[in-house]
């Protein structure tokens, strides 16, 4: 076998085997997480968390800011509602 024959089989064979590591893998199915999607349709919001993320919204809050206005706001909110029913005893 002269070399030329030989470099010409041995390219031939490394293309064949190339050819694999080319190929296309499928794209990964996305993950959903089926808790959390069933915990977000069943819980609902209350009227004093509508209410506080309007007022956010109105203050133009954003990230950390508005998610401390929004705990505290609820917090007062509870706590006005709270308050009456413990003056009825």
């Amino acid at each position: 076998m002269t070399l030329a024959s030989r470099l010409a089989a041995v390219a031939l064979a490394s293309l064949l085997a190339s050819g694999a590591a080319f190929a296309q893998t499928a794209a990964p199915a996305a993950k959903t997480d089926v808790k959390t999607e069933a915990a977000k349709a069943t819980k609902e919001r209350t009227a004093e968390s509508i209410e506080c993320s309007k007022q956010a919204d109105a203050k133009g809050l954003k990230g950390k800011e508005r998610k401390k206005f929004r705990r505290e706001c609820k917090k007062e909110a509870r706590a006005g509602t709270a308050a009456p029913a413990a003056d009825k005893k």
